[in-house]
């Protein structure tokens, strides 16, 4: 792959991963994430073969269709209001710091892994980093859902630079998928409960 097509996926992917910790339409939250699923594709493409790099897009595809389905069965609420803390402007500052420490540890994330490609440790690190940053500013399941299966991602961009057992692919589709399935779960069952409560 080109370093200038390498570092379009980088972009690719921190649009998406910042376009997730903005959103408030749960509608983009699933856009960005199918979006996201195909920069991991591109980037986990530089190590695997074609056939085992489409497994980790499918299998993303396949949660985000999950977690839509899910949500659009479900009554329209302004699911923005409980996220804490609230300003765009603070996630926005914090993903920018999440992006600038994965620009300048890429280098020794790259040193460390083989020499995985800057490339691959600068987008690995940088999903592993807005993951948690998502985590840690929402209490809402599906976006929960959604910021563990970043850092999956993340971690699964790094992890082929290292191994690229068919077995272990499967396996962390089948992962994603899990998350999806309890993600899925959680909000019909807090759903429910909040149609209970009077």
């Amino acid at each position: 792959m080109s370093p200038l097509l390498s570092w379009t996926v980088i972009v690719l992917i921190a649009v998406t991963s910042a376009g997730i910790l903005l959103a408030r339409d749960w509608r983009w939250l699933i856009i960005f994430l199918s979006l996201q699923y195909v920069g991991v594709f591109l980037l986990t493409l530089q190590h695997w073969t074609l056939g085992a790099a489409t497994v980790k897009v499918i299998a993303g595809w396949m949660s985000a269709v999950i977690l839509g389905m899910t949500r659009s069965n479900m009554s329209e609420k302004d699911e923005g209001a409980s996220a804490l803390p609230q300003g765009r402007l603070f996630r926005l500052i914090a993903a920018g710091f999440v992006g600038l420490i994965a620009a300048t540890g890429a280098p020794f994330v790259d040193s460390m892994m083989a020499d995985a490609g800057a490339t691959v440790s600068a987008g690995g690190m940088l999903l592993i980093g807005m993951g948690l940053l998502h985590l840690g500013v929402t209490d809402q399941p599906m976006r929960a859902s959604i910021g563990l299966m970043t850092v999956l991602s993340g971690f699964e961009v790094i992890h082929a630079a290292v191994e690229s057992s068919v077995l272990l692919a499967a396996l962390l589709a089948i992962v994603n998928l899990g998350l999806a399935l309890a993600g899925s779960y959680l909000m019909i069952a807090s759903n429910t409960q909040e149609t209970e409560t009077p």
